[in-house]
């Protein structure tokens, strides 16, 4: 491997002009000679390095001048977004007719909605949407409206605030800017400049709950201290950016991330690639580095603070470093990480952590911290029989017992307060949260659970079924997200607005699985019959012959929205090869099924055997592992005679493969094992490989809370994200890229929670 550390002006390379503050994005150059490129009738003298305007160098140098960096590549994206403005917003003409829009109890002119209403520019009516705009529900009566009287601007009730607001041009067909929006708004009662946007369409100045949620997380009204220093670095919000900064801030307080990356700095920098833009472990690095060096993170110097004062910039400015390179490589080909709009930062955690995988240093994987296992054990409920199984993951879900709040009759009494203002048009009551006790949810994630759909292999025919779930092993480090989001009748995702005391030591020892228990009795190991519709059936059997068909482009896309690699298999696999959609609807149906994860049994191809021997005949290699799976784990990076040695220790299992290689570092290069297998494939020996499940961390159940991520606004597509880390004994929090010492953290209103085990 060619030596790269030149290319960064960071320890471990050589040369490179120096990096300033918030500069960590672009990619440092070395520095170079000067070379001449003489002109078209220019002497070359002798010992004069010339070269032609054809020559490699000038090449070379022509393709670094005119290539574009990340900053570069991602401004298109920008422009094309830009809205135009509407041919209709400079000689608006609006009715003279007294119509006054009040500040909140909004309802559709023609029906009941009270969400997704656009109010007409000309008219003032108040208007529902139509269905497939802005991903909201609506009965299309703002477009009715238009079609009637010809009033071609509208703008979203719930968007307005003093930067804009939503607009929309029927007869443009298009979102567009109104120019003058402030003035046509004014007409009917509205100011602009008092304005704040909320995402139920409920909008009002003195609504204090969604401001308050926003107050109380953000800690404003505190004199909060600016934190300087290695490890108090902020990162600057590319816009809808803040759901990475902050699972980034925490993913870099563990000591596990902090050795594997930002300790072996000069190693990675120095065997990084050729396109160093392109390497996982490197922008890492570079980013694990900005943030843990204190080099991007001074207070400022005398000079500058006097200058502060003279311009009366009492607070100290903080600039933080900037990850667009890191964020252009990690959301790379991912639909949704890779647009400008908000995302869940669950979702981003989870996608890092298969990255993390995938790229691993040597034998050091990090994210081993957060891999636990979990036992599953369904019931039927008419044989009374069990089966337990196992699976991998890495974070803890816990529902929001609503059932459970401890002032309900406060609750209801706002609830009413708040009918009666709506109906009558006033300023909506200040809002009352539901406290939850952390108990209550601890308790619903416990309890058994119905499954839907569930086949019994002891009736075999479909029967009742319950699913209870423990911990059969605590990670090192526990993840835990609240369930605050669901979704409303219109499919919108919404957020529970609910205060939960979590606490600062949490103990969940109780929730250890015990395994079968004597008494119980097992479940018939019997697949439920495959049943194929008429319409594709031959489809489906001619795939039964031939699996090397199987879309894994489909594949791959529902894996990323983090279901099993052998269930999305599986799905396309009996959806017919129909798409991505298709598979997912199966997925939906199938999903609380025992075998759910379980390997697809193809003939002829191996198949979901128990883990037992695994038998080479005479004949040849019979556990020979097909070639299309082979393929899958080598395009990931793996060597050959890893992902053959890895496929026959675990029964051609996809999945339990990935997690071989990654616990077997020792055989990453020992290709002996596949030669001398392939040599002894007509001695009828019989082998028997025992597969090791994946690499976890198991001790007590035991933690100490050290970090939280909090979410500000309705939804997930919507709102804020900031972290709070607990560092040197006391809470610190990071807002982008300011980083101050937290006065009263809202430990009570997280979304994700970070604990580190206790040693016993």
């Amino acid at each position: 491997m060619q030596r790269r550390g030149a290319l960064f002006g960071m320890p471990g390379g050589s040369g490179g002009r120096k990096m300033a503050a918030g500069d960590i994005g672009e990619l440092l150059v070395p520095h170079m000679p000067t070379i001449r490129v003489p002109r078209s009738g220019d002497r070359v003298y002798k010992n004069e390095c010339a070269f032609s305007y054809d020559s490699p160098v000038t090449i070379a140098c022509d393709a670094v001048l005119s290539s574009k960096s990340p900053y570069r590549k991602q401004d298109p994206d920008t422009w094309e977004n830009e809205l135009p403005v509407s041919k209709y917003a400079n000689n608006l003409t609006q009715l003279d007719n007294g119509v006054r829009i009040p500040p909140s109890g909004w309802k559709c002119a023609r029906c009941d909605l009270r969400e997704n209403l656009w109010l007409n520019l000309t008219d003032g009516s108040v208007l529902c949407g139509k269905w497939f705009f802005d991903s909201s529900g609506g009965n299309g009566h703002a477009l009715e409206h238009y079609r009637d009287m010809g009033y071609p601007l509208a703008v979203k009730l719930g968007t307005i605030t003093p930067d804009g607001a939503d607009v929309y041009s029927f007869q443009e067909e298009e979102p567009v800017l109104d120019p003058h929006l402030a003035k046509h708004l004014a007409h009917f009662g509205i100011d602009m400049l008092h304005m704040h946007g909320t995402e139920n369409g409920l909008q009002d100045n003195d609504i204090k709950p969604r401001v308050s949620e926003w107050e109380v997380i953000q800690e404003s009204g505190m004199k909060l201290k600016p934190m300087y220093g290695p490890g108090y670095t902020g990162l600057k919000n590319l816009g809808n950016s803040c759901y990475l900064s902050s699972v980034m801030q925490a993913i870099f307080s563990i000591p596990e991330f902090q050795r594997a990356y930002v300790g072996n700095l000069p190693r990675i920098f120095d065997y990084s690639p050729l396109d160093p833009t392109q390497d996982f472990n490197t922008q890492m690095t570079k980013l694990g580095h900005g943030l843990l060096s204190g080099q991007y993170s001074k207070p400022p110097v005398k000079s500058e603070l006097i200058e502060q004062v003279m311009k009366e910039e009492h607070k100290p400015q903080q600039n933080g470093i900037s990850p667009r390179m890191f964020k252009a490589f990690v959301s790379k080909s991912h639909p949704e990480f890779s647009s400008n709009r908000q995302q869940d930062a669950q979702e981003f955690f989870l996608h890092l952590v298969n990255l993390v995988e995938r790229n691993r240093i040597g034998s050091e994987n990090p994210s081993d911290v957060f891999r636990f296992l979990v036992e599953e054990r369904i019931q039927c409920c008419q044989t009374r029989k069990v089966r337990y199984t196992e699976r991998v993951d890495y974070l803890m879900q816990l529902p929001v017992a609503m059932e459970a709040a401890t002032n309900k009759d406060e609750l209801i009494a706002y609830e009413l307060t708040r009918r009666e203002a709506e109906a009558n048009r006033r300023p909506l009551p200040e809002l009352v949260r539901a406290k939850i006790p952390f108990s209550a949810c601890l308790q619903a994630f416990s309890e058994p659970e119905n499954v839907d759909d569930f086949w019994s292999s002891a009736l075999q025919a479909k029967s009742a079924g319950v699913k209870t779930s423990r911990f059969a092993s605590f990670p090192e480090y526990l993840v835990v997200q609240i369930k605050k989001f669901t979704f409303g009748l219109d499919w919108v995702p919404k957020k529970f607005d609910v205060s939960i005391d979590m606490p600062d030591l949490l103990d969940i020892n109780h929730l250890r699985a015990r395994g079968l228990q004597p008494g119980e009795e097992e479940l018939p190991d019997i697949s439920p019959p495959i049943v194929i519709p008429d319409d594709s059936k031959d489809r489906l059997m001619n795939q039964l012959i031939d699996p090397s068909d199987i879309d894994e482009s489909s594949v791959m896309q529902l894996a990323e929205m983090g279901f099993p690699l052998e269930a999305c298999r599986k799905a396309v696999y009996f959806t017919g090869n129909m798409g991505a959609e298709v598979a997912f609807n199966w997925i939906i149906v199938h999903m609380e099924e025992p075998d759910f994860a379980e390997p697809l049994t193809m003939p002829g191809y191996g198949g979901a055997a128990s883990a037992g021997a695994s038998v080479f005949g005479a004949s040849g290699l019979d556990n020979q592992p097909p070639e299309e799976i082979v393929a899958i784990i080598t395009s990931m990076g793996f060597q050959r005679n890893q992902a053959i040695q890895a496929l026959r220790a675990t029964n051609n299992n996809l999945e339990r493969a990935l997690d071989w290689i990654f616990s077997h570092p020792e055989f990453e290069e020992d290709s002996d094992f596949v030669i001398e297998m392939e040599n002894n494939a007509n001695a009828n020996i019989i082998s028997e490989a025992k597969p090791e499940g994946p690499r976890v961390k198991d001790g007590s159940g035991t933690y100490e809370l050290f970090a939280f991520i909090s979410h500000m606004g309705t939804s997930t597509m919507s709102g804020h994200y900031i972290c709070h880390i607990k560092k040197e004994g006391r809470w610190v929090i990071y807002n982008d890229h300011k980083v101050c010492a937290s006065e009263r953290p809202p430990k009570d209103l997280g979304y994700m929670y970070f604990y580190r085990r206790i040693p016993s």
